[in-house]
């Protein structure tokens, strides 16, 4: 991609770019903020940016690397509520630590060729990989081309590289002890049907949860769904129709492996006439923004998201500024978020009878 490309995408001149990327004077804030904001979607971050500010500012600079166009990250990934997030805490603990933060984005399409292209530009002191959906063997690849490497949001044990991830066992065994604790026996579970590291580690503690008091999920009661749809799903309407046209009736409660399901399963459940937690509680996992808009508030795990980013830099530079040192992997603790989303399974069946 080239400087052009981002000035069509963005309905401006070819200098305006270059205005908004040297940080000269000539357009507006709000232009310039538009501009740079499409680059950092695109992927598009000049070299000349970079070591300019690093040179006026006497800054170095760290490079997050994203690949895209595989599951669940997506090509506008910065719009993503749970990365949106964590980007802009990594940004603010670089301008804390006095170092840039540029972007680059990797098509998995063309993913070795990429990485390549990346490790010969050399643009920054370290590299900050969102790991989300990437395997064990794309990870080895990235590791051997580009030194000064941390992954974040994922964990390969037996790699030697340094990972900061959520500790997703727990968080799911907090959602699944939940639901026990409340009443619940017949339990549901939506799954991505986008399958990665952390969705099955969601599976393991949740299911590790509830066999730890005797229940176990009915294999008609695993539920598979997208994991980037925030509105309803008529995949999702199907499946749950299903229940209602056999005449059995729903599980009183479903974990789902995150806020995007769980939200999406509400909506879908809305235009069935279905209410929630009347007739079945919902539970998701990240706390994203959205869990507090949509009605009723979403009963969910928070992800420290700033503990994350905080670690992801702060490691990276001690590695970049301290020398090679003892590989560290970080698994970041979770909180439960009792809502509204969520009722005891006595209470779903005191409202049925009373309709």
């Amino acid at each position: 991609m080239k400087m052009e490309d981002i000035a069509k995408m963005a309905n401006v001149s070819k200098s305006a770019v270059s205005l908004a990327f040297s940080g000269k004077p000539g357009i507006s804030a709000d232009t310039r903020e538009r501009i740079l904001q499409i680059a950092q979607e695109a992927g598009y971050f000049p070299k000349s940016r970079a070591s300019t500010n690093a040179a006026v500012r006497n800054d170095r600079s760290l490079l997050f690397l994203v690949c895209t166009n595989s599951g669940i990250v997506l090509d506008k990934y910065s719009q993503q509520p749970f990365f949106k997030e964590l980007i802009q805490f990594i940004e603010e603990r670089c301008r804390q630590r006095g170092y840039v933060l540029i972007f680059s984005t990797v098509n998995m399409e063309s993913f070795y060729k990429e990485i390549q292209m990346v490790a010969e530009e050399k643009r920054s002191d370290g590299v900050i990989v969102l790991g989300t959906n990437l395997t064990r063997e794309q990870i080895t690849y990235i590791h051997d081309n580009l030194p000064n490497l941390l992954v974040l949001d994922t964990c390969y044990d037996t790699l030697p590289v340094q990972f900061v991830e959520i500790n997703n066992v727990m968080g799911a065994y907090q959602a699944g002890s939940y639901l026990c604790d409340i009443g619940h026996t017949s339990i549901g579970y939506m799954a991505s049907d986008v399958r990665i590291h952390n969705f099955e580690e969601r599976r393991r503690g949740f299911m590790g949860a509830l066999a730890e008091r005797g229940i176990a999920v009915a294999d008609a009661d695993v539920i598979s769904v997208s994991p980037t749809i925030l509105t309803s799903q008529e995949s999702l309407k199907k499946q749950l129709s299903a229940y209602i046209e056999r005449g059995r009736p729903l599980p009183t409660a479903w974990f789902c492996e995150c806020d995007y399901i769980a939200i999406s399963a509400m909506k879908t459940m809305a235009e069935l006439g279905i209410r929630v937690p009347q007739d079945t509680s919902v539970i998701g996992f990240d706390n994203i923004s959205e869990s507090v808009i949509v009605t009723p508030e979403l009963t969910t795990i928070h992800v420290e998201k700033e503990r994350m980013a905080i670690l992801a830099v702060d490691q990276l530079i001690e590695a970049i500024e301290n020398g090679p040192q003892v590989k560290a992997k970080f698994s970041v603790d979770t909180r439960f978020v009792e809502r509204n989303s969520c009722s005891a399974p006595a209470l779903a069946m005191q409202a049925a009878d009373n309709k």
